[in-house]
């Protein structure tokens, strides 16, 4: 079966029920982000309870997206033929769960364990908002992952921030995960009662739809040339940023001697360069994504570059952090995210999401293990050379692979090569 069935046709949604429903989207995934982004600047006092080693403390950081990352494949099998409503309130109940258990491990195993339970969850919200604002926005969808792109920002910002200050007042490092845990709990009945049907369970491109059109130019399999030319990119752009933010609190405080704020307020000015999201995401629906793409690959090797070997002082780093912010997440994520879907014919558009979370996730999943072990060998500046700066290239030459006239492209949008 390749089409997605559903028990009866959802009523049309008055605009503010719509608006309503999309900002509580907003929101879920802003709580997201700022419930992975805490574990970052927590790290050195988590090692120093446990003994961790760095080794250790980087798949810690990082491991959590290989829950993510299994997750998106099944997640979009499932998103193209059950209610993405049902999917999303589960998916974060699931998350907040395993970030309440996160204080309660008593060593190595079961942290990861609960860290890797809480990037389950996190994956398939991931995976059903990008699904359902890809079917709902459908020519605009990446527009509309800008204003998720921002949230995802945002939630970057804060939760560094909050995180540190709430451990710092309360003399614990367990005391963000019990409140954003519990505070996941509240947000997943606040999606059950503000999400409309009519938006959470549309679907583009069908003969009763206002979208519909001849989508034959487009493979009719998911996982077709350009598909996984864009999977390649994923991967690349989740090792780099993955990469890049699992230890940088860490290089900040054990390196440079920076103190505790300041790693903190560094890691969240990333995300306060991912806000950048909303504007790429309006050029995006425009203008050719794989030269947005490429400009995303050559920013950030650059600013990633500056960060590892040139920069020492706080007010250098804050803004090199803004640009890979800006780059590797408003710029990389953002198109990324929405170049899958836009691979894909519409019936497939939850699979169109799930191999941009697997190819994403599985690269971040490994992405702090590599850094650690670069660190180890080649020290850190030889590590941002190799995995942040050289590492993009790759990146870059997928984008030759790519075919825009087997996509599905916003009327209007001018594409490279193309007349």
């Amino acid at each position: 079966m390749s089409e997605r069935v559903l028990p009866q046709k959802a009523a049309p949604a008055g605009t503010a029920v719509v608006v309503l429903g999309f900002t509580a989207l907003c929101l879920s995934y802003l709580l997201n982000a700022m419930d992975r982004q805490v574990f970052y600047p927590l790290v050195p006092e988590i090692r120093e309870e446990f003994g961790f080693s760095l080794d250790q403390a980087g798949l810690l950081a990082t491991g959590f997206t290989l829950g993510l990352a299994l997750t998106g494949v099944p997640a979009g099998y499932l998103l193209d033929r059950m209610s993405r409503k049902t999917i999303v309130v589960v998916s974060v109940v699931v998350y907040s769960l395993g970030t309440v258990a996160i204080p309660l491990a008593a060593g190595f195993v079961d942290m990861a364990v609960y860290r890797l339970v809480s990037g389950i969850g996190e994956g398939v919200q991931a995976t059903a908002i990008y699904a359902i604002i890809g079917a709902y926005y459908f020519h605009r969808r990446a527009l509309a992952a800008g204003f998720i792109g921002v949230a995802f920002g945002l939630g970057v910002f804060l939760g560094p921030v909050i995180g540190q200050a709430m451990a710092a007042a309360s003399g614990s490092w367990r005391t963000p995960f019990y409140v954003f845990g519990f505070t996941g709990l509240v947000m997943a009945l606040i999606l059950l009662v503000t999400v409309p049907r009519a938006m959470s369970e549309a679907v583009a491109g069908r003969a009763d739809a206002p979208d519909a059109a001849d989508y034959d130019h487009v493979p009719d399999t998911p996982y077709n040339r350009n598909s996984l030319a864009f999977g390649v990119t994923s991967a690349v752009s989740g090792l780099v940023f993955y990469g890049f933010l699992g230890l940088y609190p860490t290089f900040l405080r054990e390196q440079l001697e920076f103190a505790p704020g300041e790693a903190a307020l560094a890691a969240s000015l990333v995300g306060f360069g991912a806000m950048m999201a909303l504007p790429v995401g309006w050029l995006a629906d425009r203008v050719d994504q794989r030269l947005l793409m490429a400009v995303g690959f050559a920013g950030t090797a650059v600013s990633a570059l500056s960060a590892y070997t040139v920069a020492t002082g706080a007010t250098a780093q804050y803004v090199l952090a803004f640009l890979i912010g800006t780059f590797a997440s408003g710029v990389l994520f953002t198109n990324c995210s929405t170049v899958l879907q836009r691979s894909v014919r519409p019936e497939h558009v939850g699979r169109g999401a799930g191999l941009f979370i697997l190819t994403y996730y599985v690269a971040a999943a490994v992405s702090g293990l590599i850094f650690a072990r670069l660190v180890a060998g080649i020290g850190w500046q030889g590590a941002g050379l190799v995995q942040l700066t050289l590492l993009p290239l790759v990146g870059l030459a997928a984008l030759a692979l790519v075919d825009p006239r087997r996509m599905l492209l916003p009327p209007g949008m001018r594409v490279l090569g193309r007349r």
